[in-house]
């Protein structure tokens, strides 16, 4: 048995290796969950997937049952966490994924707090990005993005991580937000050209240039309401 399980809508969203008993409950799409998935993929663990439909979850008895009436949901042996960046978070203590030390720990959860308030800015536009402005969000782009194109910079001329000289969970939020906008704006990073290089070295890392590469992310839609 796998010794992940991720619980959550079907879509896209959400170092050492130790036997944890992991449970992730999702909605089938995008949402949260596939920085998890990156993460766990890289790190070169299963899991197991319980998806919530959206019928499921408006009929409100599963609902009712998680902690503050959200999922995703995500269960460490008899650990059960809500809260992405909450998981996130465990994951990085996990693995070995959240920085060498404590300054370092502290850039990684100001990059990955950062990224959360991107994510809720697009997450909030999302449908009038797809349907109206496109052209007036991607203009606006350079503004959103300017604080992570300068940390990035920072850290050995954006040659190396977000943060310091390992990957961090921040790195995986990061290029999830990224390759997100890559659906929405197509061809949008040949305007950064530090970015862009930092995709590919990360995206050239062969167990998540496998996951990234397989019919279950590719498939994946980006949110629940509209297939890419």
């Amino acid at each position: 048995m796998p010794p992940y399980t991720i619980v959550y809508f079907p879509s896209r969203g959400c170092s050492e290796s130790r036997s944890l008993r992991c449970v992730l409950i999702l909605h089938p799409h995008t949402g949260r969950c596939e920085v998890m998935r990156m993460l766990l993929a890289d790190q070169g663990q299963s899991w197991k997937e319980e998806v919530v439909t959206l019928d499921v979850w408006e009929q409100g008895t599963f609902k009712a049952s998680c902690l503050f009436g959200q999922i995703p949901k995500f269960q460490d042996g008899e650990l059960t966490l809500y809260q992405s960046n909450t998981i996130l978070r465990h994951l990085g203590r996990s693995f070995g994924l959240y920085g060498k030390d404590q300054q370092e720990a502290a850039l990684v959860d100001m990059v990955n707090d950062g990224l959360e308030d991107l994510f809720r800015r697009i997450a909030r536009q999302y449908r009038h990005i797809l349907k109206e402005g496109k052209d007036q969000y991607q203009k606006e782009l350079p503004g959103h993005l300017k604080p992570f194109e300068t940390l990035l910079a920072q850290n050995r001329g954006g040659q190396s991580f977000i943060v310091g000289d390992q990957i961090s969970f921040a790195d995986y939020r990061l290029l999830d937000v990224l390759l997100n906008l890559e659906l929405l704006f197509p061809g949008y990073l040949n305007d950064f050209p530090l970015f862009s290089a930092y995709v590919a070295r990360l995206k050239s890392r062969p167990k998540l240039k496998a996951f990234l590469e397989s019919p279950e992310h590719v498939n994946r839609p980006l949110a629940a309401c509209i297939k890419m």
